[in-house]
Formats: C-alpha cells, structure tokens, sequence
C-alpha cells in the first residue's frame, strides 16, 4: 500500500469555484499584452505650459531681481552673494526677451499694443527705465559719455538720477535687432542695415574713423548692400551675419577675433570672414572669443580664453568645432543639434532643439549656474525645471525663458 502510494503522482491544488488554475505566461506574451495596453493621462485644465524666467549668478547688484537676496526678508535669513543654480523669477507678466548688462538687467513683456520694460539692479548712470512706447520707436536711456545712447555728448553732464530718454530716429525702416556693447550701440533695421554710435577708439562703430559718433550712422564696408539678418557685440568687437550665410566682422582684434583677415588690431570698417566651415545662423560675441553657429547645428569658436574644448585650446584665429557629442548628440538621438548660441562677456552658452541648455567658460560669481563655481572648460548642461526658450548673458549673472513642462 505504501509503495503504491509512493509511486503515485499529486494531485494539483483544489481551487476555490472548482476553476482550474491558468497555465504560467511567458516574458513576451505579458510585453506584448503590456505594449498594447491603452495609457490614459490625466491632466487639469491648469495644466497648460506655463512661461517662467529663472536667473542665478551675482547677487549684490541686485540684477536676479530677487530683494530678499539682498536685503532679506527675516530676521534668521542673511544676504545671498551668489546664487549658483537656477532660481525663478516671479513676474507679473509673461516676458519675452532679456537682456544683461554689468550688474543690471532689462526685461521685456509685450502685447498687441504696449510693450513695458523693467529694470533691475545697478542704476547709477540711469541706465534703467520703465518705458512705454508705441511700434516702431527706439529710445536710449543711461550713460552717453561717448554718445552710445545716439544723442549729442554734453560735457560734466550728470547720468545719476537722470531721467533723460532720447528717441531715436532716422533709420531707412524699422529698427528690429538692437545691441549693445561696452561704450557703443548697434541697430539694425528691417532692410538689412546696420548703424552704429558711440565710443570708436578700437573701430566697434565700423564707420571707418576711431573717433566718437553721436548720431547712428549707416555701416558700409563689407556690408554694404547686403542683408543683414543678426548683429552681435558685448566688449568691443562685432560680427554680423548675412542672409547667404556670409559673417562679418570689425572692432578690436587683440585675441585674433578678426586675425583671419587681418593683422591689425583694430579694424574700422566691416571685413567679411572667408571661413569655410558652411553657412552661418548665428554668431556671437564676447569680450575676447567668439562663436557661430552654422545651418547644420554645429558650433565653432575662436579667440582667446576658454574655449568650450578644454584646457588645451586657450587661442587660436580659426574657428574650431566643437563635438557635437558635447551637446548631447549621440548615435541614440541623432536628432539633438545646437539651436542658438549667446555670450556673455567671458562665457558661453548654447541652446539644443530641446531646450536645454550648455555652458562654458569663466565661471565668474557663479554666472554659469551649474552649482558649481570652477571654470569649465567643456559645455556643462544646466538643470532647469523645464525647456528653455531663450537665454541672456551678462558679466557675472545670466537670465533664461523658460517653458514648464506641464
């Protein structure tokens, strides 16, 4: 009996139901049948994406915009000297453009009628304002020592607490680009022309003298009868590129920014840059390196300092490509490339066609805004809590536009 027993096979488990129990799936039946389950997302009707602006850098200046940074707003709280990541900004209105001077800020919100214009940080030339103009007006605020801000030079002429505001005029269309560098102004209009005021002393204003302008004038050079579409300047050196591609370049040439075509150290009048590395988009400038940007997404660099291809690359007159690979483009996403490129006056900074952002370079107060306070180097992606639009670079701080995700 027990050998029977022994020899006989068990039973399987009774079921509740009398059901019989299902047989063990398999990996790829249970992927398949995951694969096509349906996916619900739930989201509220808050759940558009919001426009935001986030700022870090430089605090004491006052250009984050942020006062409990410098004057806090609780006993235990204490004043903030750098902010070194990404901090949001709260505004009142959407904003859709920046711009960073050397220890202040503008931003720019715009509707169907009005545009306003908000300051924040240093204002002892009055370079800040609150401005609400009609379309097609340019005004100019601030210190005109050298007749940057298009208006005849006064001698002794007081800039602190002034509320002087000069309008601009005389363009042959409407002004749509206007830049800024560290003693002169740049303007180009509709047409495709570019003028230029201000201090000449190292050929920025491109009118072929070295001396001071008052007055916007018209560029000619290079560039004469040709379309331009973007202008760059932030220390004394400017580039302009071309609706064919083409980039321009004149002002000072001390770190090879024009060394290319020249070995003059000051150029007076616009030069086109034979470079052959494709069609320019966009270029910019900083205070001795330079960047472009070309129709394929791939970014060059040239001048003195840090470079964005490590320690071993501080001069050159040639551009010189940055890895794509140093963006995030990669066998796996084939399709990241480098939409925009900005400079501060010793830093740099690219947008990728998803909305992030790279950095590189002088590390100056924390303006590059990795939680980090070294120099880098190489790009260094930025995390901040959503897309980025568009960013500005000042001397020690940097503002972005962001998209929320949700």
């Amino acid at each position: 009996m027990w050998g029977a027993l022994r020899g006989a096979r068990a039973l399987p488990a009774p079921c509740r139901g009398m059901a019989t129990p299902p047989a063990p799936q398999g990996a790829r039946p249970l992927r398949e049948a995951e694969e096509a389950a349906p996916v619900f997302q739930y989201a509220g009707k808050a759940a558009k994406r919001k426009d935001r602006v986030f700022v870090w850098g430089f605090c004491y200046s006052g250009a984050l915009g942020i006062p409990s940074f410098v004057k806090p707003d609780a006993g235990w709280k204490k004043p903030r000297r750098i902010q070194a990541t990404p901090y949001r900004l709260e505004t009142e209105e959407k904003i859709s453009s920046a711009a960073c001077g050397y220890g202040f800020t503008l931003l720019s919100s715009r509707t169907t009628d009005i545009t306003k214009v908000w300051g924040m940080g240093l204002n002892k030339d009055s370079q800040l304002g609150f401005q609400r103009s009609r379309r097609d007006r340019i005004f100019t605020m601030g210190n005109n020592s050298y007749g940057q801000c298009g208006r005849k030079v006064v001698e002794d002429e007081t800039y602190s607490e002034s509320h002087v505001i000069h309008q601009l005029k005389d363009f042959d269309s409407r002004v749509v680009q206007v830049v800024c560098g560290q003693d002169h102004s740049l303007f180009r209009t509709k047409k495709g022309t570019v003028y230029a005021c201000g201090w000449g002393a190292d050929g920025q204003t491109g009118l072929g003298h070295y001396n001071i302008t008052s007055v916007p004038t018209k560029l000619r050079g290079d560039i004469a009868g040709v379309n331009i579409i973007q202008v760059s300047s932030y220390g004394d050196c400017c580039l302009a590129v071309s609706d064919e591609g083409d980039v321009f370049g004149w002002g000072n040439s001390e770190y090879l920014q024009l060394a290319s075509v020249t070995e003059t150290t000051q150029v007076n009048v616009p030069k086109h840059l034979p470079f052959k590395i494709g069609k320019i988009k966009e270029a910019a400038c900083g205070g001795t390196g330079n960047v472009v940007l070309t129709e394929e997404g791939n970014v060059f660099v040239w001048g003195y300092g840090i470079l964005g291809k490590g320690p071993n690359l501080m001069e050159t007159a040639v551009p010189e490509m940055i890895p794509p690979s140093l963006f995030g483009w990669s066998d796996f996403n084939p399709d990241i490339r480098v939409a925009h490129v900005r400079c501060g006056l010793s830093h740099f900074a690219a947008l990728t066609n998803r909305g992030e952002l790279f950095v590189w370079g002088k590390n100056l107060r924390g303006c590059l805004g990795t939680g980090r306070m070294e120099d880098h180097y190489f790009p260094w992606r930025v995390t901040v809590p959503g897309e980025v639009v568009d960013v500005a670079c000042g001397v020690d701080h940097m503002v972005s536009m962001v998209k929320s995700f949700t």
